[in-house]
């Protein structure tokens, strides 16, 4: 059945001489993985670049249930994150998300919400011209909401550790010994509460940046048993140190 629906490139891989197989996040169906014959070809010109980490595409595609791989038939871009792919800093960051987004996305499920969330996100990001080296911990803060472990709400001062195994903030170091620091479980509760424009105000060096987020993977780790390794996750605090 040939099926229109909008997706959310994240990451692809070599498929033979000149195809590929790109993983996307579609609004309709969830994550899925495409073939897409002789993309590498020299005739296929500037259409491969659409194919980038967070290129946002409309598609037509053949959809059928039973296949793990999918076939596009058509594609093109509805919208292009032009100052991402054109900035080190920010196709990092995008190269990153892809990353973790494969990984966390499970193919079988849809979810319109977190395809918007998504979308507005990369959109908000590509059209930001300061004040964005803290997105990507805002975006996975916010992200945790939609994968069902958004830790509670910081209501006390004096809840000066984060546990991360509960997703809560706690007074006194819990005895399961998965807490954040006090430093960065201040830092984390601002983050879980802030919006993008907001989180321009949280200043951060480039080395305590980093602290915070390797904590928030460890925190996804705790809670996705399955997630991978993250290779990009050193080139980005490399980038943004």
């Amino acid at each position: 059945m040939i099926e229109k629906t909008k997706g959310i490139v994240l990451h692809q891989i070599k498929y033979t001489d000149s195809g590929i197989v790109a993983q996307l996040y579609t609004r309709k169906y969830g994550r899925r993985s495409f073939l897409i014959r002789g993309a590498r070809n020299k005739k296929a010109g500037r259409h491969t670049v659409f194919l980038q980490s967070m290129f946002i595409l409309d598609l037509i595609a053949y959809n059928k249930e039973s296949r793990s791989l999918q076939t596009l038939r058509e594609y093109s871009v509805s919208y292009t994150p032009a100052d991402i792919y054109s900035n080190i800093k920010k196709s990092s960051v995008a190269i990153f998300l892809g990353e973790v987004l494969t990984s966390v996305l499970r193919e079988e499920s849809p979810n319109e919400e977190l395809f918007d969330f998504i979308e507005e996100s990369v959109m908000y990001f590509d059209r930001c011209t300061e004040g964005y080296a803290n997105f990507h911990i805002a975006f996975l803060a916010g992200l945790s909401s939609y994968l069902g472990f958004e830790p509670a709400k910081r209501v006390s001062p004096d809840d000066y550790f984060f546990d991360m195994l509960n997703g809560i903030f706690v007074p006194t170091p819990p005895l399961n010994g998965s807490y954040a620091s006090r430093e960065v479980s201040q830092v984390l509760s601002l983050f879980f509460s802030s919006s993008y424009e907001q989180i321009k105000d949280i200043p951060l060096t480039g080395s305590f940046r980093n602290e915070v987020l390797e904590t928030l993977v460890n925190y996804y780790s705790l809670h996705l048993p399955g997630l991978k390794k993250i290779r990009s996750l050193e080139v980005l605090k490399e980038v943004f140190s």
